[in-house]
């Protein structure tokens, strides 16, 4: 199929799935369909004048990430009718490589959910049903998975802080991938947690998310996190160095199965799943080793601690003052200024992940709670440091365990221990709950690493005829700045089903 005949199918599907409520704002706005110079740009790219291989592709942005064009929102009503001045570097660099922006996706509040239900401009539905009923898009990027997932776009960005890229992407069969920290510029992307944001690529197949994190993949001088020129290129000199001296001529993979992500709570057509792709891999000459990472048990309270704390701080600009738009305090109030536009601009998750942050970073909690995550944090790191074969890149003195059986090149694990849920259940229970679904991502996010969500069949005894839904999503995780071994890793797995 054309370019163009793909830009007119995928605007189509923009206006077929707006039940769906992926997106905050579509392609070219109220317009919603492609101006003669987009047509004629199309036509010429097709003759062979294309820039890049995702030029004429439709891609979607996360309403995180700022557009010139369309406003900057993050899914709440304080920030509804926010146009940024500038565009993100990741939107400047898809514009060069003269992809279109399919438009903005849906998400929860500032980023803040598992589930894309707290968003000021109403939940995201999930494609697929059960029972007949509607089911999570997995958050917060789930406007962007659903994008992805019903056909509206070529591929999508989404911002990735504990688990909000491969979640989504796990509850909607789609491939989702996160970075290794530092590596895609976050300039022009609305903070969360500074220290965990990562912007990542979501797409129906690895290979359409390499080809536009290709582009992404650059050094950014305006972002201060941003890895620069010459420490990439050590890095990609230390993984060239290793492979060389450490793996023998056409050795194949050595898989890490970490036990602790082996739940309770995992579901079996999860486990089940996670179990038959391992054997698949054995079949075709992967080792698989079992391993173990200790600290993960207290990963998911550290990630709740520090990622509110970072929170509380970044947000406190939004107050109808700085930023924000300012709602009018009624008459005999004695509120301070911006107290009543901040509770009725932000919601109730937000509100709450404030609140948390703020205390946490309270003289008398800070160390009792904050210097603890971090600790915590700390050990996460050192986990992965100890059986991954390739040595931290940007530690000089790594703790690496050199006992062979405990060294591997990737862990693969379950990304979400469960299917998705029903949309009427996960907007009844309480956030304690909610925040459980982020147990298996969130160990990567503390560490930085890069962590790709891969959609593998769910076992026939294990379907369902009155469900839609036929994968799950499995985890590969990698050691820090092998993002393009991780990603090749990612198509051997999807080769297995679809080869």
């Amino acid at each position: 199929m054309s370019l163009l005949r793909h830009a007119v199918k995928q605007i189509a599907n923009q206006k077929a799935h707006e039940s769906l409520n992926a997106l905050i704002s579509p392609f070219n706005g109220p317009r919603q369909k492609l101006s003669q110079q987009q047509e004629d740009d199309l036509k010429d790219a097709e003759n062979g004048r294309k820039s890049s291989p995702i030029h004429g592709r439709l891609i979607a942005v996360k309403n995180n990430i700022c557009t010139k064009e369309l406003p900057t929102t993050c899914g709440s009503s304080l920030l509804e009718w926010f146009y940024s001045p500038y565009a993100a570097t990741v939107v400047n660099k898809l514009k060069a490589a003269g992809a279109l922006v399919a438009g903005t996706t849906n998400l929860d509040e500032f980023g803040m959910g598992s589930d894309s239900i707290h968003s000021h401009f109403g939940p995201v539905k999930n494609p697929h049903h059960l029972d007949g009923n509607d089911l999570s898009a997995g958050g917060s990027s789930g406007g962007s998975a659903v994008a992805v997932a019903s056909g509206q776009c070529y591929a999508a960005l989404g911002t990735d802080t504990g688990g909000s890229v491969r979640l989504p992407a796990a509850y909607n069969g789609i491939v989702g991938f996160k970075p290794s920290y530092g590596m895609v510029s976050r300039w022009g992307v609305t903070a969360y947690a500074n220290s965990l944001d990562t912007v990542g690529v979501l797409a129906d197949c690895v290979s359409s998310v390499q080809t536009v994190f290709d582009v992404i993949d650059h050094y950014d001088p305006q972002d201060p996190s941003s890895i620069d020129v010459g420490t990439r290129e050590n890095i990609a000199r230390r993984i060239i160095k290793h492979i060389q001296g450490k793996k023998k001529d056409g050795e194949l993979l050595r898989i890490g199965v970490p036990q602790e992500y082996n739940t309770k709570e995992l579901r079996p057509a999860v486990r089940e799943a996670w179990n038959r792709t391992l054997k698949r891999l054995q079949a075709s000459g992967h080792s698989i080793r079992a391993v173990s990472l200790p600290a993960t048990k207290m990963a998911l309270s550290a990630y709740y601690v520090l990622a509110p704390a970072e929170a509380s701080s970044n947000l406190a600009k939004y107050d109808g003052v700085r930023f924000g738009n300012r709602c009018a305090r009624p008459e005999g109030t004695k509120d301070v200024l911006f107290s009543f536009t901040r509770r009725q601009g932000l919601g109730e998750e937000v509100r709450r992940r404030i609140l948390l942050g703020t205390y946490s970073l309270s003289a008398g909690a800070i160390n009792n709670y904050f210097i603890q995550a971090q600790r915590v944090r700390r050990l996460v790191q050192q986990d992965f440091n100890e059986v991954f074969a390739l040595p931290h890149p940007l530690i000089d003195h790594a703790n690496i365990n050199d006992a062979e059986e405990n060294m591997v090149d990737v862990l693969l694990a379950p990304t979400a221990q469960s299917m998705p849920p029903k949309l009427s259940e996960v907007q009844q229970r309480n956030h304690i709950d909610a925040y459980s679904a982020d147990t298996l991502t969130v160990p990567a996010s503390l560490a930085g690493l890069p962590a790709i969500n891969v959609p593998v069949p769910i076992p026939e005894e294990h379907r369902s005829s009155n469900s839609t839904i036929d994968s799950v999503g499995m985890q590969v995780i990698g050691q820090y700045g092998t993002d393009r071994q991780l990603l090749k890793a990612a198509k051997c797995i999807e080769a297995l089903w679809h080869g």
